[in-house]
């Protein structure tokens, strides 16, 4: 008798499996094989995906620019924003909410770690500006004038009772889990303050060193998107499986041409060349310095004849910025390579879904903190004078000396010259 095959198959019931829903920054998993069949050369929904990205853009550039417009503030306000964010999705990248549930608070001692950093970063930088914004004859001064004072105390200790709440809530069993994410919250702070903190002091040394390298960075992953669209054939590196030599030589050669040209458009306005020397909000009228004043440099003879003038007007801050489009074209890129293999290694396609077409607020700043801090350590080294200058030691003393303190300079100094002076009509 023939047996029934059908009877006797094994039922599978469909209640006893556990389907997983594949998260929209979940690595793929065709992103594994081979680069070339990737490139978006060959990507049959490239024009859709252009789209969705040139559309967020266009919204991400009418913000920016409005911020740009508010100044200062607005703009450190908005580094403060995305910090927040970037932080928010790095958190949530080793987070498992099934041990999170059995740790009730944990996510509140790592966000006090983060705001701890975040007062004793932002401390540093703007306790200066925020004495001289204030006036003297107010209650608010004196308050502001012990907070700055005390301010490394207050951070220190209020790190030291976050440490102590750590160790209070370590749990039996749960201690690897705990002390991975105690590591990883303070890598989190170092990869995300270092660099905000350079980009602060980069904003109120004048939106000029903020806004050109972030734009710089912005046209080099445009260029490279665009290039990499139509030209792209050979792929680049393994970690980011659609970026292309072609992309990459064409991005390079059109940030280096924007960067000398950018810093020429860019220096004319006070609004982005002055620094601010205090947390106020009105209009900035500065002298603009060497750096922003147009020098004549002849054409050459055969060039001259085809066009209407004779000359061309260069801003030195021009050369400055060949410096820091070669750095955006040809080593920031690698942020970008970096936070790549930082996901591959993860398993995740981006780090969030905050920003439709470009992922999360981390997969755009990858290479924006690579860019910030050079930004800061060319300004400081090649452009910031190494000699002290009158207006250096009297922006000093405005910002370091309480207004007693400056009376009693005032008059000492005043001293000094009276008895120079005498001392030289008695010779």
């Amino acid at each position: 008798m023939q047996k029934d095959h059908g009877t006797n198959a094994p039922a599978t019931p469909t209640s006893g499996r556990v389907r997983h829903r594949r998260r929209s920054n979940e690595f793929p998993v065709e992103m594994g094989r081979a680069n070339g069949n990737h490139l978006l050369a060959y990507d049959q929904n490239k024009y859709r995906s252009m789209w969705v990205r040139a559309c967020s853009s266009l919204w991400m550039l009418a913000g920016f620019l409005l911020i740009l417009y508010l100044g200062h503030l607005y703009i450190w306000a908005m580094v403060v924003i995305i910090q927040i964010f970037m932080a928010r999705e790095l958190f949530n990248l080793l987070r498992k909410a099934h041990e999170d549930k059995r740790l009730p608070g944990f996510r509140i001692l790592n966000w006090h770690f983060y705001f701890t950093a975040m007062l004793f970063v932002y401390g540093r930088i703007l306790s200066h500006r925020l004495v001289n914004t204030v006036t003297s004859d107010k209650i608010f001064y004196r308050l502001v004038s012990r907070l700055i004072k005390y301010q490394m105390v207050i951070c220190y200790f209020l790190y030291i009772a976050g440490f102590m709440w750590f160790i209070l809530t370590l749990k039996k069993k749960m201690y690897k889990y705990q002390f991975g994410q105690f590591a990883w919250t303070h890598m989190i702070l170092i990869v995300v303050f270092t660099q905000s903190a350079f980009t602060v002091v980069n904003i109120f040394e004048g939106i000029f060193w903020f806004l050109l390298p972030a734009s710089l960075i912005a046209v080099n992953d445009v260029a490279a998107y665009f290039f990499g669209f139509f030209f792209g054939k050979t792929p680049l590196i393994k970690l980011s499986p659609k970026k292309t030599w072609e992309g990459f030589i064409g991005a390079s050669v059109a940030t280096t041409i924007s960067a000398f040209v950018l810093a020429n458009v860019f220096g004319h306005f006070q609004w982005l060349t002055c620094p601010r020397k205090d947390l106020s909000t009105g209009w900035l009228h500065c002298d603009p310095g060497p750096l922003f004043m147009p020098e004549y440099h002849p054409l050459p003879g055969w060039i001259s004849q085809w066009l209407p003038w004779k000359e061309i007007a260069i801003l030195p801050v021009q050369w400055h910025a060949l410096c820091l489009g070669l750095f955006a074209s040809i080593i920031a890129p690698f942020g970008g390579f970096f936070a790549s293999g930082f996901k591959r290694a993860f398993k995740i396609k981006d780090f969030g879904d905050s920003i439709p077409g470009h992922g999360g607020f981390t997969d755009r700043m990858d290479c924006q903190m690579v860019m910030a801090v050079f930004a800061y350590i060319y300004h400081q080294s090649f452009v910031v004078p190494q000699d002290y200058t009158v207006e250096m030691i009297m922006d000093e003393i405005l910002s370091s000396l309480t207004l007693e303190e400056q009376q009693n300079l005032y008059k000492k100094l005043g001293q000094i010259l009276q008895d120079r002076v005498l001392g030289l009509s008695q010779s």
